[in-house]
This record gives structure tokens, sequence and C-alpha cells, in this order.
């Protein structure tokens, strides 16, 4: 079966107050990807964010943004006003998201909503919610008590846990508690509404889920027996990748490792339970650098840069077997982020899995011509992307390549002819006529956009998650022009095609073209009889 979908993150909608939500414009955009012929929404993980605003690095595993919330449908619910919205600061850019003014304002509408709905509905709460989200709105309430600091710099009885301590913070803190489950009840809502409107109109969603989760969040403060900590609750060692072509210190994360030993002692229940969650969220889960499953690389804790880390063996599908059987699916809705060097030992877990990997474009023209992300090469089963949010545009990335590996584009695409601002088209088609069983292309990439319109630089602050759609950017045309791409190439499916657009049967239309001429040739007959 071959499909169609596109990425685009929910902050990079459109909408009324400083970034994407689950507003209205959300389900005009679900009605974008039905006309476009699209099966799949690719979106970011929908975690809460901290310093540095990635969805990669979310306060809690089993939590949503409250930035997605959507403030019209409190507005609807009688929960705000439109002057209180319309009075706060979120910024005035629509292209580019100012989170820091979505921080200082949001919250404070947000607190004005539930100081309305607390009356009649905080005491009902709990039994909408996972406990391991009960346990996220304990977590940033004394995180909001402790000036935002990280629970490494709490004091000693509530950092270590200490059951009388998580009592007195729990009734101290309680209205601040209440808040933050008030934030997940509405997400809660307001995305299965949106998300049921997706599955109802044929658009099923991707979502990520990184492997790691961060030291500054309630995953890590809630559960110290799950990662390598002291007996402090720090952090033996931490997350990376070793110096390589591109960086000669490697890459420093940061997160936590896990203890595997523990993990299959207890026979992976919080990844059963993290995974059961995803999968409310999302109908296809995209594992986050899965080759650390196989492997993962340790780096000791306080050590400034990667490069004296060591590798350290994962759990390899043992995990991914103990999901399967605990959740009884046949087959897990998994793709598999498996970019970057590799292992054969990779290679095989990925093949034994029978989870899709991931191919994208613009790692397949450099200076090789063996590349196994020449579009020739890949298998059915695989996920081929244009680009990701790690990446630069199309169009970015074409300008930035050197003048030799541009003409290896084009000798590919035996295309020397099309201007560069219009080569995106012909690479856009070049994956979509692949045998992956599944294509994915972002939408600044459908549009042309340049690097201006980047999601992600990584390894670098204060300019990523920030870009965003506008309206004016979705047009009947786009819609109609990636539809019949995709009829082209057939990743529409044949039950979702309109009468004028089926291939017609050349016999039919050899019998309604003859059939008027027999006509008319019989009256002539007649005539001259």
């Amino acid at each position: 079966m071959r499909e169609c979908g596109m990425l685009l993150p929910i902050a990079s909608l459109p909408s009324k107050y400083g970034i994407g939500c689950f507003s209205k414009e959300a389900y005009e955009f679900v009605d974008q990807l039905k006309e476009g012929g699209q099966s799949f929404w690719q979106i970011l993980p929908l975690g809460p964010t901290g310093f540095g605003d990635s969805p990669y690095q979310a306060f809690s595993a089993f939590a949503g943004n409250p930035y997605f919330i959507d403030l019209e449908q409190l507005v609807g619910e009688g929960l705000l006003t439109e002057d209180e919205c319309e009075e706060a600061d979120f910024g005035d850019d629509d292209r580019y998201i100012a989170y820091d003014k979505i921080y200082k304002a949001r919250f404070k509408v947000l607190k004005k909503a539930y100081e309305r709905w607390k009356k009649d509905h905080h005491q009902f709460i709990k039994s909408k919610l996972d406990p391991e989200t009960i346990e996220y709105c304990f977590y940033m309430a004394v995180k909001d008590h402790f000036k935002s600091a990280s629970w490494n710099k709490w004091d000693k009885d509530i950092r270590l846990r200490k059951p009388a301590a998580v009592e007195k913070y729990k009734k101290m803190l309680a209205d601040e508690i209440g808040f933050y489950e008030f934030q997940q009840f509405e997400f809660n809502e307001q995305w299965s509404r949106l998300k049921a409107y997706a599955n109802e109109n044929g658009i099923r969603i991707i979502g990520d889920i990184p492997i790691y989760v961060a030291f500054d969040g309630a995953d890590s403060w809630a559960h110290p027996e799950l990662f390598q900590f002291d007996e402090e609750c720090l952090p033996k060692a931490v997350a990376g990748c070793p110096p390589d072509a591109f960086s000669a210190t490697g890459q420093l994360w940061g997160n936590p490792l896990y203890d595997w030993g523990y993990h299959k002692k207890d026979h992976y229940s919080w990844w059963i339970k993290r995974m059961e969650y995803s999968l409310k969220l999302y109908d296809v889960v995209r594992v986050d650098h899965f080759r650390g499953f196989e492997a993962y690389y340790s780096i000791p804790y306080g050590d400034p840069t990667a490069e004296f880390g060591h590798w350290e063996k994962g759990p390899g599908l043992d995990l991914f077997a103990r999901l399967k059987k605990s959740l009884k699916k046949e087959e897990l809705p998994i793709i598999a982020e498996d970019l970057g060097f590799l292992t054969p030992e990779v290679h095989e877990m990925l093949k034994e899995s029978g989870f899709p990997g991931m191919k994208v474009l613009e790692f397949a023209f450099d200076d090789s011509e063996n590349s196994d992300y020449l579009p020739h090469k890949y298998q059915e089963n695989c996920i081929v992307y244009t680009g990701t949010h790690d990446n630069e545009t199309l169009a970015g990335w074409f300008d930035s390549i050197t003048k030799e590996e541009q003409n290896m584009v084009r000798d590919y695409l035996c295309d020397h002819y099309t201007p560069k601002k219009y080569l995106y088209k012909s690479l856009n088609s070049l994956v979509m006529r692949s045998k992956a069983a599944l294509c994915v292309i972002p939408m600044q990439d459908y549009l042309g956009l340049d690097n201006s319109a980047r999601i992600n630089f990584p390894s670098t602050l204060g300019t990523n998650w920030r870009w965003r759609l506008i309206k004016s950017d979705l047009t009947k045309a786009l819609a109609d022009s990636i539809r019949k791409q995709n009829i082209v190439y057939g990743r529409v499916m044949w039950e979702d095609l309109q009468e004028d657009e089926k291939p017609k049967d050349p016999e039919e239309e050899t019998e309604t073209e003859t059939e008027p001429k027999q006509k008319k040739d019989s009256s002539v007959k007649e005539e001259k009889d």
C-alpha cells in the first residue's frame, strides 16, 4: 500500500494567540490534508517543554504541552472572555513564535480559566488522568515553589521524595497541583477531539517519543530507580554521541541513562505504560534514536564534552517483544529512527524487528555515488522524507551544498534545465515515486521555502521551534497540486478518488468515443436509403 503524509508540528499551525494549538485552524489543516490526498499527519512530541523550548526535552513523558490548549474553546466554555485573551501579549509576529511572551502570558490566562473551572470540576478530575500525569502535576507545582529550579536544587527531603515531605508538599500546594491537573484535563479533551476528527477524515497521526527523558523532569524525579543514579539521585553517566566528522568533541545531550537491568527485572513496566500513553496520543509512534536500544553511548557525569564516553549494550529486541506481548498487538505501529552511523548489529536488530526505518533524501547526495539514501535503493518497508525537523528545507539545502553535489542532484534527476527556485518540485516528485511504502514531506518543502522556515538547528539555542504557517500559505491551489501529484504516483487510495480522478478503462473510453459515431453513421445511411 502506497501512502503519503505531511510533516508539520502543532506549534507551527496558524492560530490566533501566538502559537499553533488545537484551534479551528488545526481542523482546517486536517481538511487541507484530506483535500491533498494525504493519509498521515506527522507531528513532533506533544510533551510540555522547558528551557530551550525543545519538544524532545519535555518535563514528562506522560503529559501534554499546555501551550497547545485552544483559548477560544475556553472562551466558548465560559472559562475566559475574549477581552482577557486579547489583552494578553502573546507576540505580534504571525510567522515566528515569541516563546518568552508565550511563557509569561499563557499561564496567567490559563490561571483565570482554572479559577472559574475548579468550583465545579476539580473533585472529578483525577479519575480522568493517568497516575503518571498526576505525578507530573505534583512535580510542576513543587518546581514552581522552588522558582523553576531543577529538582536536584530542591530541599533534600523533597528532592529525595521522603514520604513526610511528599505529604507536606501535596497539602501545601494542593491548589497549584490542581492548576496543572486542569491544564492536562483540557489538553486531553481538546487533543482527543482533534485526533478523532483527523481519524474520521482518514488522517492518522504520527508522533514521536524520544528514547530518553529530561533530567529536569517528573520521570527522573519520581522514579530514580529507572536510571543510573547514585544515592543522592544524581546521574552516574549521561547520554550523547561520540566525536565524528561533524563534531570533534561529540554531542553531549545530558539526559540520564536508563538502568536497563532494572527495567528487565521489572518486565519493562514503565516502558509499557509509556507506550500505552503514546498510543493514546498517536496512531503511529516514531521512536527517536532507535540505535540506542542496541547500544548507547555513556558519558561520565560532569564531563564538559562527549569525548571520553564509551558504548554500553541496550535491551535490544527484548524490550519490543515485551511491549508487543503486553499490549496484545501482532505488530507494533512503530517507525524506527535509524539515521546516522549504524553498526551491523543495529541493521540486524532493525531487520528482525520488522519496523520500517527512515530514508532522508538530503542525505543521498554527498561525495559518494553509493549512498543508501538514493531513492532507487529503497526497500518498500521504509518511510522516505525529503528532510526532517532537524534538516534544512529542500530549497535551503540545495543552496547550501557544493556545486559538484548540485550537479549530482541534477544528473540523478536528469534535469539540468529547471530553474533552481522550482527544483523542490522535482525533488518532491522523486521521493513520491520511490518504492517506499510511505512518503512524508514537510510542509515547507511543499511550499518551496528557504531556511528561514527551518524548524530546528541541532545543538543550538535561541532560534529553534519558532517557525509557523500563516493562513495565506494554505490555498486550494496548493491542496489540488499536492493531490494531483499523489494520484500520479499512486499514493491516494482508490476509494478516496473522485469519479473524475479515477483512470478510465481504455475499452470503455473506446466504446464511449465510437458509439456516437456509429449512431451518426447509421442515421446518415438511413437518409440515403
